[in-house]
């Protein structure tokens, strides 16, 4: 992975069974940088992305809406936490996204994304990145 490439991972069944759909590794807690790459991934896999919501509280600038591909993503800022990212695709088909934390280790990262697209999964984000050690010691 070259640096300052996010990964993303969305669970690969069509049921979405599991608490999560995806998982983000963004690089930088910046907005301008890193949800405009998200938004273009996810668009080729679920087609058009309407809004985004995140914790504010999380992120450095926080706009009312970007503009990716030419397309005005609205991004709407709640106290969700910091380990989610809500994707709204259409009116109302929401997706779930854990966020890794951009400066968890790399190990960490990957065990706490593998874990979130599990199809079977029910353990919600926080918790993942605590058991696998992804969220800053405090």
């Amino acid at each position: 992975m070259r640096p300052g490439t996010a990964l993303l991972r969305l669970e690969t069944t069509q049921e979405r069974g599991g608490v999560l759909d995806g998982a983000w590794w963004p690089r930088s807690r910046d907005i301008h940088a890193e949800l405009p790459g998200l938004i273009t991934a996810l668009t080729e896999h679920l087609g058009p992305i309407m809004r985004v919501g995140l914790d504010g509280s999380a992120w450095e600038e926080l706009p009312a809406r970007l503009i990716v591909d030419d397309r005005v993503v609205h991004i709407d800022f709640f106290p969700v936490g910091d380990d989610t990212v809500l994707i709204t695709r259409g009116d109302n088909d929401h997706f779930a996204l854990m966020v890794v934390p951009p400066d968890a280790a790399p190990d960490a990262a990957r065990a706490a994304m593998a874990r979130a697209v599990r199809a079977d999964n029910v353990t919600q984000a926080e918790q993942i990145l605590i058991d696998t050690g992804s969220t800053p010691q405090t």
